[in-house]
């Protein structure tokens, strides 16, 4: 196997060769050594459809016949502006203005760019700084990281780098709640805006909290006239029971982001969405107020012919019921877990289980006995975690919940 590849979150000194996978089906990933593999975590939460879906497939191929790719700067083509207005349908309130680039990342600094310049755009200077919370994770580019989590997260070695941010604890007490605000309050004419991962903070350990929560954050952003960013990149498309996080706070943030799922796992695509208020801001009769930013493959053709298909699936096929139904079952499979010697916590929300440990594991160590097991589950940090495709098998599932049980058990 080569040893050019540089590979993500990697000590590439003394790392394990990687698993070589040759081919994929359903929730399985089959290796080069023959074994197959069960996938718990869906590829990094993309393949809600599972692998290889012929739905995604065939569209797939018919755009690559057609048009495989084509700029989007003076040029527009059928399957972004079909995927634009189903988003702009299926999203709460008037999130209508859909902004298309590669990568959740990209999204994410689309969306703080678009916050900020929301304040120029109106006169008002001095609008540089975005309250975040702790915990949480945004993304691997430089703006991103401004916003993850400044003491736990990985990126903390990057703090002289990076934009100086605001951070606080998400309101989950009254104490926290009087903070966030006070916070707001004083930091007022400094903020651009407020972001925060709707019920789920993915990356920094699978912490969740309740909607009331996010209901909060969303009144208190308003309360102070900033806008709310929501970072859905992780829980949009039924992750966490409902097409969308925000719809169980009943809330509609001002700017949205989305990946990850969006292409059903097919291929790279993201999508921030602005509602009407963020975008009349920047339509203007002056050139500078336009936004000022443009991805090469934006809108590639492809990615958005999968991302269509994806959303047909959602529509024809019960994901939704599928994924409460995985929360069902991974509810009372984990359940023996609580109180277990070496477990501080588990957690399950919609098709997302947790199992943080009281200290920090060695994770190398779990990892193979996970793989001994037949299955593809990565843990990391103090949690392991299952986010398996929204399609999966019963007995596919009871694998996965078994495999944990059992490894976390042994982790005594």
């Amino acid at each position: 196997m080569t040893t050019h590849l540089w590979r993500p979150y990697t000590q590439m000194k003394h790392a394990a060769p990687p698993l070589e996978a040759v081919a994929t089906k359903g929730t399985r990933i089959r290796l080069a050594d023959g074994r197959e593999l069960v996938d718990g975590i869906a590829s990094w939460w993309t393949a809600v459809h599972g692998y290889n879906h012929p739905h995604i497939a065939e569209a797939v191929s018919r755009q690559l016949a057609a048009m495989p790719h084509v700029m989007f700067g003076g040029l527009t083509h059928a399957p972004a502006e079909r995927l634009a207005a189903r988003l702009a349908a299926l999203l709460p309130g008037d999130l209508n203005h859909v902004f298309f680039s590669d990568s959740g990342s990209v999204a994410v600094e689309v969306a703080l760019k678009m916050a900020a310049q929301y304040w120029l755009n109106r006169g008002i200077a001095g609008r540089t700084r975005v309250l975040a919370f702790r915990g949480g994770y945004h993304g691997d580019t430089m703006g991103a990281m401004s916003v993850c989590d400044p003491d736990e997260g990985m990126h903390r070695r990057f703090g002289a780098y990076l934009p100086e941010q605001i951070f606080c604890d998400l309101p989950c007490t009254a104490d926290q709640t009087e903070a966030l605000d006070a916070a707001l309050a004083r930091h007022r004419d400094t903020l651009a805006a407020v972001i925060v991962e709707p019920l789920v903070q993915g990356a920094g350990g699978m912490l969740m909290h309740p909607p009331e929560v996010l209901a909060t954050i969303a009144r208190l952003a308003a309360r102070h006239g900033l806008p709310l960013i929501a970072d859905e990149i992780f829980t949009g498309f039924g992750r966490t029971g409902t097409l969308f996080a925000c719809e169980q706070a009943g809330i509609v943030p001002d700017i949205l982001c989305l990946s990850k799922a969006l292409t059903g796992g097919t291929m790279t695509l993201a999508a921030t969405v602005a509602r009407s208020g963020i975008f009349e801001a920047f339509w203007s009769d002056d050139p500078a107020a336009a936004l000022m930013h443009g991805p090469t493959f934006m809108a590639n053709p492809l990615a958005c012919a999968a991302a269509n298909a994806s959303l047909d699936l959602f529509e024809q096929e019960p994901r939704l019921s599928q994924a409460r139904a995985i929360g069902a079952r991974l509810a009372a499979g984990l359940a023996d877990l609580r109180g277990a010697p070496g477990v501080a916590d588990v957690r399950v929300l919609g098709a997302i289980g947790c199992v943080q440990f009281a200290g920090a594991p060695d994770l190398a160590a779990l990892k193979e006995r996970l793989l001994a097991r037949g299955v593809w589950v990565r843990p990391f940090g103090d949690i392991l975690y299952l986010t398996p495709a929204l399609t999966i098998a019963e007995a596919d599932l009871d694998r996965l919940i078994a495999a944990v049980v059992e490894t976390v058990r042994e982790n005594r």
